[in-house]
């Protein structure tokens, strides 16, 4: 039991490392919660609001795993490679992919809320 609750107290480390030194990951949990305040606001569903959180924790644990690669390939090769650039590149675009995935079902979500109020 004592082992178990360790790994809690590690993957908070790793998410507090995020949210104090990731510029990316400020960002994204900033429009998280934004988007969690603008869902509040307009009363989505209770449907609508498991979207909605499957959508930010995707994003966030994208980059997440982002910033973990990146940290990784910077300690095995500190100089510049290609094939380092190309695992990088890739992880970046996974987490673009999952963002614009999640601003589309965002825009999916709130545009009939936004155009009742206009």
């Amino acid at each position: 039991m004592i082992k178990f609750m360790h790994s809690f107290g590690y993957a908070a480390r790793g998410i507090a490392h995020c949210i104090r030194k990731e510029q990316n990951f400020k960002i994204e949990f900033v429009m998280g919660l934004i988007t969690v305040i603008a869902a509040a606001a307009l009363g989505v569903t209770a449907n609508e609001w498991m979207i909605i959180c499957i959508c930010i924790a995707m994003v966030l644990g994208a980059e997440m795993l982002n910033s973990a690669i990146e940290h990784l390939c910077n300690l095995v090769q500190p100089d510049e490679h290609p094939g380092i650039k190309k695992v990088k590149d890739i992880a970046a675009g996974a987490v673009l992919l999952c963002a614009m995935i999640a601003a589309v079902i965002g825009l999916i979500i709130f545009m009939p809320y936004l155009l009742k109020l206009f």
